[in-house]
């Protein structure tokens, strides 16, 4: 039996929160740290002892995985400020280029044709590997679209490092979804907000296996 990865979520708010609460019904221990010390511990508390709340530098080093829950410009930020303590580690990107427009909903903030996962990889410390995943779906689907049986909804991924697949599926799967590999880096775009493979997309509402392959395909070079 494989040991899994220690894995750190950093950033508590809807996305991280989701993210450590399906882990956490899972039985999956997940290191939590945010904003605060006390907000790491609230939810450490409320998830219950598989929650182990920690400092942003602390838990990158003790944590094999960090998922970034943050919002796209505080990821360059993290990872410019912990280069040295990300160095080796699998970085997780859900992060969404957008912000608030002036009609009550959201724009982009990047160019029409550029990804943040493509961004962050540029950015990437020395030595990490980085995956685009846990970011395709609201956080109200990521914690209502978890565990459906018998037919798991799918949350997509995409990465340059295939050495990675297995963690990346196997956190996945430990979040109630199933995986489905888009392709590298530079198919980011796709399942971000606008994405045809985004819930705020084309995609338009979470999807099972069966229904994805085909949309997968059909777009993919």
């Amino acid at each position: 039996m494989t040991t899994k990865s220690k894995i750190a979520v950093i950033g508590l708010g809807n996305i991280g929160k989701a993210v450590a609460t399906n882990l956490v019904k899972s039985n999956r221990p997940v290191i939590l740290a945010g904003r605060t010390a006390e907000k790491a511990s609230a939810v450490a508390k409320e998830l219950g002892q598989l929650a182990k709340p920690a400092e942003i530098i602390a838990a990158i080093k003790e944590a094999d995985t960090i998922v970034l829950a943050v919002w796209f410009s505080t990821i360059k930020e993290i990872l410019g400020t912990y280069a040295n303590e990300l160095k080796g580690k699998i970085i997780i990107d859900p992060s969404n280029p957008i912000a608030p427009d002036e009609k009550g909903g959201f724009k982009k903030i990047i160019g029409e044709n550029e990804s943040a996962g493509e961004i962050i990889a540029s950015l990437l410390p020395a030595g990490a590997k980085l995956a685009k995943a846990l970011g395709t779906l609201g956080a109200a689907s990521l914690s209502n679209a978890a565990f459906q049986k018998p037919a798991a909804n799918v949350l997509f991924y995409a990465t340059d490092d295939s050495s990675i697949n297995a963690v990346i599926e196997e956190l996945i799967h430990d979040t109630g979804f199933e995986p489905l590999r888009v392709g590298g880096i530079d198919q980011s775009i796709r399942i971000e907000v606008f994405g045809d493979l985004h819930e705020f997309g084309a995609l338009g509402k979470p999807v099972t296996v069966a229904q994805a392959e085909e949309k997968v395909a059909a777009q993919q070079d």
